[in-house]
């Protein structure tokens, strides 16, 4: 194996490749010259999570980070830039082929890069023997700062990062990769709280990192969603592709989630990817199968609804909810095995704020034990919804409006599942100007169906009135809304 060192005093981008790199600056280098890979993957010890679900919000299929939500990455358009050919970013001496190194008398020949230098439609110069290539906006954005590396110097690193220079202890050599995860909407304040989550993060090269995230977003990963995943899981851009990332997806569609749903799940839960498949994932799994009792085809769908389920103690988990529920309400096991797997996020709601309040409210509008089972298996998602801005006043426009009781809900529990600005209030009101709703009781079935079935079936016109009358509502409630803040 060569040697090869650098002629400059100062190198910080001194990365090793192997042949087989997809770094754009790998074929700068000489195929005599022999690398060897150093593997920036850690073994990072499994963490059980704490985190608690949120209440009193409308029902999601996945719980996200609300705070991390708050800024909307906008699209930036892609510009073409002009470069003379003087001014050529891959003439640095760092780039040029490296002979061999003689050891007696320490001196070292370079060879110039064979073929011309052309620049592609990003304005990036091509390495490729002229041919050009077309880069995405990251690696274009890492490429550029890899061939300028030997420019950068302290007072540049300062002016760039003032804030995370004077909080940590900042190296020239990070900057390629603070760049580069600048594209993705971090900023200052952030990576500071990425240092503090993972110091070694910065470590890693910026090609390494480069494969990683792009791999993330092949998976369907969105670009917007790199930033929320850095800032939970910042151990990410350590995780190999090949003896990491890729067993944790193939353990994933092994359980029957389909390759279109990998990226949001990492998305939703990226801590998934520092357990071991073997020695904690697939216990979690078998536990869910041998003492849960879940159906191992329903699997799938259980984890796609609450992947978080396959991170937690799910041992202590299941036993209190299986406890409270047959104590409550004397449910059956097979009864809570159903609610489980239409909605698995109850296994991580409060026992004290989520599902005891709900269950009492239902019993406050007159609902026996045996009723309020009834719902919950049918529509567990009854647990996760609002009793201030849900569940509340929907009894109320039941009672008051619909002239209905409370037991009606056991016939129709997704009757509680749907809006009331958008399905209930316009049927109702809709049926009434036809002079076709009923004096008695309002048939809450008319409230199930699509909207053209329902202008089929219940109301005997078309969509497009419908439609119409609805807007005519909108714009009224509008109007009411602003003479009240007059």
């Amino acid at each position: 194996m060569h040697t090869f060192l650098t002629l400059h005093p100062y190198n910080p981008f001194h990365f090793l490749l192997n042949s087989s790199s997809k770094c754009p600056f790998h074929s700068s280098f000489s195929k005599r010259i022999t690398f060897t890979v150093l593997s920036t993957h850690s073994n990072p010890n499994i963490i059980k999570t704490n985190g608690r679900s949120t209440y009193d919000k409308p029902l999601l299929p996945y719980e996200y980070d609300a705070e991390l939500y708050e800024e909307e990455e906008e699209e930036e358009e892609e510009e073409e830039e002009e470069e003379d050919d003087d001014d050529d970013l891959f003439s640095d001496d760092e780039f040029a082929e490296s002979a061999d190194f003689d050891a007696k008398d320490k001196k070292s020949k370079s060879k110039t890069l064979a073929g011309r230098h052309q620049e592609n439609e990003w304005g990036v110069k091509s390495l490729n023997n002229g041919q050009s290539s077309k880069l995405s906006k990251s690696r274009r954005i890492a490429s550029l700062q890899q061939n300028n590396s030997r420019k950068f110097g302290r007072n540049s690193m300062v002016e760039r990062y003032p804030e995370l220079s004077e909080k940590i202890d900042l190296h020239v050599k990070w900057l390629p990769l603070l760049d580069y995860l600048s594209t993705f909407g971090i900023n200052e304040s952030q990576l500071v709280q990425i240092y503090a989550k993972h110091k070694s993060s910065f470590q890693v090269n910026v090609c390494s990192a480069q494969e990683r995230l792009d791999y993330l977003m092949s998976l369907g990963v969105k670009h917007k969603d790199i930033r929320r995943i850095l800032l939970r899981q910042p151990q990410v851009i350590s995780y190999t592709v090949e003896n990491n990332l890729k067993t944790h997806v193939a353990f994933l569609m092994s359980l029957g989630v389909p390759s279109s749903k990998i990226g949001k799940i990492i998305a939703v839960t990226p801590s998934l990817l520092s357990y071991s498949v073997e020695k904690s994932l697939k216990p979690t799994v078998r536990y869910l199968i041998e003492e849960v009792g879940i159906n191992e085809k329903n699997l799938g769908k259980v984890i796609q609804l609450s992947p978080q389920i396959l991170v937690q103690s799910i041992d202590i988990s299941w036993n209190i909810r299986l406890i409270f529920f047959t104590k409550e309400l004397g449910a059956s096991k097979e009864s809570i095995v159903k609610m489980v797997t239409k909605h698995p996020q109850l296994l991580n709601y409060s026992i004290d704020d989520g599902l005891l309040p709900r269950i009492n409210f239902l019993r406050s509008i007159g609902m026996k034990n045996g009723d309020i089972l009834k719902i919950l298996t049918s529509l567990t998602q009854v647990l996760s919804l609002s009793l201030e801005a849900n569940l509340k006043p929907k009894y109320l426009y039941l009672v008051n409006e619909l002239h209905n009781e409370a037991q009606s809900l056991t016939k129709y529990p997704m009757y509680l599942s749907l809006s009331l600005e958008q399905r209930i209030r316009p049927r109702h009101r809709f049926l009434v100007s036809l002079k076709k709703a009923p004096k008695g009781p309002f048939p809450l079935g008319s409230l199930i169906p699509t909207d053209e079935s329902f202008c089929q079936k219940w109301a005997g016109t078309t969509l497009d009135k419908y439609m119409a009358f609805r807007q005519r509502s909108s714009l009224n409630n509008l109007a009411e809304k602003y003479n009240r803040k007059k």
